[in-house]
């Protein structure tokens, strides 16, 4: 928020005024059919409340943000915006559906009365409310295991049934150092038993800081045969200011020392080969590669080389548009691993119907893709960024089975 300008302010909160207003005047139209001055005045008390309480808050923070203590900042400004979520975007809805049950009503059966209509807008406003404080304040911390079964036909014998967890997008700043939280992660992880664990970036928003006292939990998190991870493009500090280039390098190097105090490989455009009875499978990690606004720090070229004679390939890279643009059909890879999208936190999955607005931007976001005999998997994340909250789109843990 601070780059937003008072400009930018200003024309938000004459937005939240103009569909307040509106929703308002319906409200009271409903409250005038029922006829109870009661329910009018309490309406419109808790109504303006909070209204007034939203504007003022905006207008607080913008002032106050740079003296704000930037630990605190974060969670201020993802608060305020789920606030303001959870309040505009029902508002609108029922503008919508209400504005449309009254223009057609000419085409509404005669004995169904005007007062139902408005009830049923009014019901389709509060339905979205409550839908996103359920994700805000339930679905967000409602981890679920995604159980995959992945048959490959080079594959060594002896690396089969081989366990994999993948988890990605901890965000670890959202969690506001409530470690209990994820010590329900790990024990689901743990309870796996999985031969392999792979993290694939974004393990803070900005900040080393961020990583206090999270050592000891993750620290637990137990894997047969390794741990590794790699960076996302919010672990490089890129949309922080910083007083000079040295101060963003310590925070830089603080994050990646934080991955040996969890006894995780951070590989940073590297390989490592795993051998079981003479036989070998190689695990691949880049740095962040993405298209813009998202920097390209990883070099999938230097790690390859260590490994050309290694059939079976599994590549962690943060970003799944990587998988398309420069691992099918131009390298032997045979697994990759990303996030990055957190589903957009936000859709609708039903055994094999998924669905999120993110699908208009990424073409891969969420799940099992294969072409010829490559394959990804893009985990939805486990934590939150912007939006303090999930809709339809839980918090992943992915338990990946390998089949020869």
């Amino acid at each position: 928020m601070r780059s937003f300008s008072l400009f930018t302010i200003i024309l938000l909160c004459i937005a939240i005024l103009i569909v307040d207003i509106t929703a308002f005047y319906w409200l009271r139209s409903i409250t005038t059919l029922l006829n109870s001055n009661f329910l009018k005045i309490t309406i419109t008390i808790l109504f303006w409340v909070f209204t007034i309480g939203l504007i003022t808050a905006i207008i607080i923070l913008k002032i106050t943000l740079d003296d704000i203590n930037p630990r605190r900042k974060q969670l201020l400004i993802s608060s305020l915006y789920g606030l303001t979520i959870s309040s505009f975007l029902p508002k609108i809805i029922f503008i919508i559906i209400i504005s449309i049950l009254y223009l057609t009503r000419t085409l509404v059966p005669e004995n169904v009365s005007l007062l139902v209509l408005s009830l049923a807008g009014l019901f389709s406003g509060f339905l979205p409310f409550f839908v996103i404080v359920y994700g805000i304040f339930i679905a967000v911390y409602k981890f679920k295991v995604h159980h995959i079964k992945i048959h490959f036909k080079h594959l060594p014998i002896q690396f089969h049934n081989l366990k994999i967890v993948h988890i990605s997008d901890l965000h670890l700043g959202g969690f506001n150092y409530r470690y209990k939280i994820l010590e329900r992660v790990v024990k689901l992880i743990n309870n796996l038993n999985p031969d392999l664990i792979f993290f694939t970036g974004d393990l803070v928003n900005n900040y080393a800081w961020e990583l206090r006292g999270w050592d000891d939990v993750l620290d637990k998190l137990e894997a047969k045969k390794g741990k590794y991870a790699v960076l996302g493009n919010h672990d490089y500090g890129d949309y922080s200011q910083w007083k000079n280039i040295q101060e963003k390098e310590k925070n830089f190097n603080a994050i990646k020392q934080f991955y040996k105090r969890i006894n995780f490989k951070l590989l940073c455009n590297e390989s490592h080969i795993i051998e079981l009875d003479k036989n070998k499978i190689a695990v691949i990690g880049v740095e962040n590669w993405g298209n813009p606004p998202f920097k390209k720090y990883g070099d999938l070229k230097l790690p390859l080389k260590n490994v050309e004679t290694i059939p079976f390939k599994i590549l962690l890279s943060h970003d799944p548009t990587h998988w398309s643009e420069e691992v099918i059909d131009k390298t032997d890879i045979t697994l990759t691993l990303s996030g990055h999208t957190h589903g957009m936190q936000m859709g609708f999955q039903y055994k094999k119907m998924n669905w999120s607005p993110i699908k208009y931007k990424y073409k891969h976001w969420g799940g099992l893709y294969k072409h010829n005999n490559q394959y990804l998997y893009v985990n939805r994340g486990l934590g939150w960024l912007g939006f303090p909250g999930r809709i339809g789109m839980r918090p992943e843990i992915s338990n990946i089975e390998l089949l020869s």
